[in-house]
């Protein structure tokens, strides 16, 4: 079976790795976001709900 056979296929899959993680995925991440994250206001905790029965 060649799939058992990990000769061509190590190779391949390191290469396609550090091709991943040493050329491509800095370019990626040095993109900045269009839409920057925010803080939250915090605002007044809701009541709690009252039951009819209780």
């Amino acid at each position: 079976m060649p799939q058992l056979n990990p000769n061509p296929w190590f190779s391949i899959m390191l290469l396609t790795w550090f091709t991943f993680s040493l050329l491509i995925q800095p370019k990626l991440l040095s993109f900045t976001p269009t839409n920057t994250p925010t803080n939250k206001t915090t605002t007044a905790k809701p009541s709690p709900w009252t039951w009819p029965w209780t």
